[in-house]
């Protein structure tokens, strides 16, 4: 989180190095304060201080002192090595000094004005040694075990966090969980300017782990619970509902992997960052067609994140062989991540938080999640459609295109199954299996593509080992058909049509037959006519003649006589 949204007089913050909880708290702890770090045993108080403290030490060069009233140095050492961490090289380096003090209820008595003087001195002699600019007191009900007199004690706490104040000291301390208070003592949390409260929970056998930020003084920050995680990557906090609607949006579109969807809308896929839910009963191909998205993604030279919780990777990768898609080549080269876990092994938080967290450290451009209906049974329907919201959030802000699947149970509706679900996503793609004619039959519905105009018309999805089509349904006589009933259907078709195509061939050669005739026809009639004007020339000429042998004749007489 950048620091333009601190104000310019804010408080001074030192970073802990913790994922996630300096985003929370805008920077940090207070700088040259006390932060007390409550909790039930178990919940993670150490391990929180000690990355505080060798954050500070290994990364801004601010050494630090470890008091430890109840373990010794070397459990110490060894506890957070689990977390990545070296101790002993910080101490050899003089980064680190770890203090051991053991307090013996039966060897103090309280004469006088007893106090914490001697704890002074030998803190302040560890601080100096190495130029100490935070401090770790783990656990401060340890330290006050020696005392009876509740005047005296609370005095010495308070004296306490003032002269760590006073020295800039950024401190934390880390107390016991108090019966009806934050801590035993019922003091320290208000004399603290920050108090953070760790809880370790088990609900349906299932473990929690939730941090919330009980007071900052001076500062702003979230004010809810928050899964936080501890293992071999350390200590994690995800600030999953702090997440808005101020992400940015795409107009570079990626693939589905499936040539005729991304037809179906315009052609080049979904936009980049869209939330895609793809919902159907069981064997309708959900799962195939998540991971033409991820074969699409790795293909193109972009890294995949696939979280299955219904199948082993090779099970999957085995799986999807037999539509042509090779997950195990993109596993190999990097650019496809998969796991695979039991969705009862943890809570919705703490798989929300792993989810969130894996998606920061690959930095994937599609996440998968098969199914998103696996969560059902680990919590209600309002806490699952929480973790949806968050996820899709998380996955929008940073720009990664989320594909869901959800499984939806035979003979319910739409409607029923995904209610709450479907109105968070960008796009949504309903398979169906039809029982037609003896035979089920895969249909796809584009119902939802937001900013995408997108083809209304129903396909049928087939699957081969050439991948996955989409063909257009029979729609003739008002119906439509797929599978056996369209391939009978259609044949039916190219057998009218191929009888209306005899049926024209027929009346074309009984036309040409007719033209002949008549053309025939015609050349007889000509004939006949030229016969005709034969004739008629002859008696023409014959007249002619005639004629002209009469005037002939007639002239010949006229001489004859005389005249």
């Amino acid at each position: 989180m950048s620091d333009s949204r601190l104000p310019t007089n804010s408080l001074a913050k030192s970073p802990t190095g913790i994922s996630g909880f300096d985003d929370l708290t805008l920077g940090g702890l207070p700088k040259g304060r006390p932060t007390l770090v409550c909790g039930t045993a178990g919940c993670g108080k150490t391990l929180f201080a000690a990355t505080f403290l060798v954050h500070g030490a290994r990364e801004l060069d601010e050494p630090g002192v470890f008091v430890s009233f109840e373990e010794r140095p070397s459990d110490i050492v060894e506890n957070v090595a689990s977390l990545g961490f070296d101790l002993e090289t910080l101490i050899e380096t003089e980064k680190v000094v770890i203090e051991h003090i053991v307090v013996d209820p039966s060897e103090v008595a309280e004469i006088g004005d007893f106090d914490l003087e001697g704890l002074f001195l030998r803190l302040e002699l560890a601080i100096d040694s190495i130029g100490a600019k935070r401090v770790v007191l783990d656990t401060i009900e340890s330290l006050f075990s020696a005392f009876t007199n509740q005047a005296v004690l609370r005095a010495e706490i308070r004296r306490l966090f003032d002269w760590l104040k006073d020295r800039g000291l950024t401190t934390v301390i880390t107390g016991e969980r108090g019966d009806g208070a934050l801590t035993r003592q019922g003091l320290e949390e208000y004399v603290s300017d920050c108090v953070l409260l760790l809880d370790h929970r088990v609900q349906n056998q299932i473990s929690t782990r939730r941090l919330r930020i009980v007071k900052y003084r001076g500062s702003s920050h979230g004010t809810n619970e928050y899964p936080f995680l501890i293992d071999q990557g350390g200590f994690s906090v995800l600030p999953v509902s702090s997440l808005g609607l101020n992400h940015r949006v795409f107009d570079e579109r990626v693939s589905t992997g499936v040539a005729d969807l991304d037809a179906m809308v315009g052609g080049g896929g979904f936009h980049r960052g869209t939330s895609v839910l793809i919902s159907g009963v069981a064997g309708s191909g959900k799962s195939s067609l998540a991971a033409s998205f991820v074969d699409a993604a790795c293909k193109a030279d972009q890294k995949a994140l696939y979280f299955s919780f219904e199948e082993s990777q090779d099970q999957t990768v085995r799986n999807m062989r037999s539509l042509g898609v090779n997950l195990g080549k993109h596993i190999a080269d990097g650019k496809l991540r998969y796991v695979a876990a039991r969705p009862t092994f943890y809570s919705l938080e703490m798989h929300l938080a792993l989810m969130l967290r894996e998606a920061l450290a690959f930095k994937p451009d599609v996440f998968v999640l098969d199914p998103l209906s696996a969560f059902t049974e680990t919590g209600n329907r309002t806490e699952v459609h929480a973790m949806l919201l968050r996820i899709v959030d998380f996955l929008k802000s940073e720009g990664i295109t989320g594909v869901l699947t959800h499984l939806t149970q035979s003979g319910q509706t739409v409607i029923e199954t995904d209610s709450g679900l479907s109105s968070l996503m960008d796009a949504w793609i309903l398979l169906l299996n039809r029982e037609s004619n003896g035979e089920f039959n895969r249909e796809l519905y584009l119902l939802k593509a937001r900013g995408l105009s997108h083809s209304n018309q129903v396909r049928e999805f087939v699957m081969s080992s050439e991948g996955i089509r989409l063909l257009l349904p029979y729609t003739g006589q008002g119906q439509a058909l797929t599978g056996a009933a369209r391939r009978a259907a259609e044949a039916e078709e190219r057998r009218q049509e191929r009888q209306r195509e005899i049926e024209a061939e027929k009346a074309q050669r009984q036309i040409e037959q007719r033209r002949r005739r008549t053309a025939a026809q015609i050349e007889i009639l000509r004939s006949e006519l030229e016969a005709d004007e034969v004739e008629l020339q002859g008696l023409v000429r014959t007249e002619t003649d005639r004629r002209v042998q009469i005037e002939t004749d007639e002239a010949e007489m006229r001489k004859s006589r005389g005249n």
